[in-house]
């Protein structure tokens, strides 16, 4: 039987080594996806370090996959798919059907989500069995690196200024120049907004205004992030894609009445949020998660449409582990990306 390679850690906060596996058949309604390209998320943390429930080594993660299908299981030719065909699969990694948010059609906050590297091996390696509800079909002209860190973090950051209260021309301000906050970005000026780029540092202005953002406020300048937000007119919406809880609570001031504040950057930290701060001006907190294989095939189209790509650097799966720990170290502009073959 053929073989095909992975990228595993095999004890929680290891280091990755590679192994070799069967390949193993899809089952009924799955895939079997020839990985081409893998973007390295810092989420994949939470399965590397063991940071979750039910997470089981040796540790295969990565859930911003594209490749292409290399056989179907059971059933799955009648849903439209066809070996041969462009696939991106993301932190939605298919969903139970049954549970009460799908039942409500909610499939992204599904109770028993498969997450790719948590549910099953994710794509730090060759081969995907994936469940074709997972599925997102990769649009011509958008590559497989491309492609890849579309289906987490593009499809984060799009979703959650695409169905947050904000309309073409409002100030919407995007925290974090990042991973996610690059796109971010570009996605807030293509939907029309007056876009605000926030980060720590006067030298990240030019790289704001290339990436097409309106206004830049530097959070270390000595002015307050909210008072500077108010300075512009109130924002309508934030973006916040920064870990820093802190970073975060700086902007709430800084919304218009009825503002929203978007909260995608993850922290362990509480926020510092009186009721105050929310009840005087009606504002709205919310946290918002990833998106559905609909959701991805939205952001891919839509990037392919305005010329849209992550900031990537790619990295052979061999080096793997260099990979990951400079995205760990916080070096890596912007987002790292395995290839195989």
């Amino acid at each position: 039987m053929s073989r095909y390679r992975v990228a595993q850690v095999t004890a929680p906060g290891g280091r990755f080594e590679p192994a070799e596996r069967e390949v193993p058949r899809p089952g009924p309604g799955r895939v079997r996806i020839a990985v081409e390209a893998c973007g390295i998320c810092h989420s994949d943390a939470l399965f590397v370090n063991g940071g979750l429930p039910g997470v089981s080594f040796p540790e295969v993660p990565g859930h911003e996959i594209a490749g292409h299908i290399e056989e179907l299981g059971e059933g799955v030719q009648d849903r439209g798919w066809q070996v041969g065909d462009r696939v991106a699969v993301g932190w939605f990694g298919g969903s139970c059907g049954y549970c009460g948010p799908c039942r409500e059609g909610d499939f992204i906050v599904c109770q028993n989500l498969k997450v790719p590297g948590w549910a099953y091996d994710g794509g730090f390696g060759e081969q995907v069995i994936a469940p074709a509800d997972a599925l997102a079909r990769i649009p011509d002209g958008l590559s497989a690196s491309d492609a890849g860190p579309m289906a987490c973090a593009g499809v984060t950051t799009y979703n959650g200024l695409r169905r947050s209260s904000a309309r073409p021309g409002d100030l919407v301000a995007v925290l974090g120049l990042g991973g996610l906050g690059h796109l971010g970005v570009r996605y807030a000026v293509a939907m029309g907004f007056e876009t605000v780029g926030i980060a720590r540092g006067a030298e990240k202005a030019d790289f704001a205004k290339r990436l097409g953002a309106h206004h830049y406020i530097d959070s270390t300048s000595g002015t307050p992030v909210a008072e500077a937000l108010q300075s512009l007119g109130g924002a309508k919406a934030v973006l916040a894609t920064a870990g820093s809880s802190e970073a975060i609570t700086a902007t709430v001031d800084g919304l218009a009445h009825r503002g929203e504040l978007v909260v995608i950057g993850a922290d362990a930290a509480p926020m510092a949020i009186t009721p105050a701060q929310l009840l005087m001006h009606a504002r709205v907190v919310r946290g918002h998660p990833s998106g559905t294989s609909r959701d991805v095939e939205d952001t891919m189209a839509f990037s392919a449409l305005h010329g849209i790509r992550p900031m990537t650097e790619t990295v052979p799966l061999d080096h793997a582990d260099e990979a990951y720990q400079k995205m760990l170290a916080g070096k890596a502009r912007f987002r790292m990306v395995l290839t195989a073959g």
